[in-house]
């Protein structure tokens, strides 16, 4: 077990953890408990119509960044779930890297609430996520 706000593995290793996220292609490039950042490159099988990336893409790079940084936030006897995401996309994003930062707003005994911000290849804010994770018992 670690102790509480430490992460057992290093950032490359959490993502080895999540096979969807890997599948995407998603980067975890830093991972501490006060800021988690990673990246999703641009690619043309991630796209919608007009080689714009997928929303779904945008909130699941929001979604990993952000339960690693719930997990990274826990109680050392607990785990973590997704129970609410709320999603602004503010802007197409048609080519680059996206760069996932997300940090804890609340990190409470039953719920931990993280925002991440997505900002394209050029420092733009191009969606904005705030998501509540669920504090859970560690299975046996």
């Amino acid at each position: 077990m670690t102790e509480p706000g430490q992460a057992p593995l290093g950032a490359r290793e959490l993502i080895e953890l999540m096979p969807f996220a890997r599948a995407l292609g998603i980067m975890v490039e830093g991972a501490a408990p006060g800021e988690v950042t990673g990246r999703l490159p641009w690619s043309d099988r991630l796209c919608t119509m007009g080689g714009i990336l997928h929303g779904g893409a945008l909130m699941s790079l929001a979604d990993t960044i952000g339960a690693i940084c719930a997990f990274l936030n826990l109680p050392s006897d607990a785990t973590t779930a997704t129970i609410s995401s709320s999603t602004n996309l503010l802007r197409a994003v048609r080519g680059g890297d996206v760069l996932a930062t997300a940090r804890p707003l609340s990190t409470g005994r039953t719920v931990i609430v993280v925002r991440t911000d997505l900002h394209d290849a050029q420092g733009r804010l191009a969606a904005q996520v705030t998501q509540a994770q669920a504090v859970l018992p560690a299975g046996p």
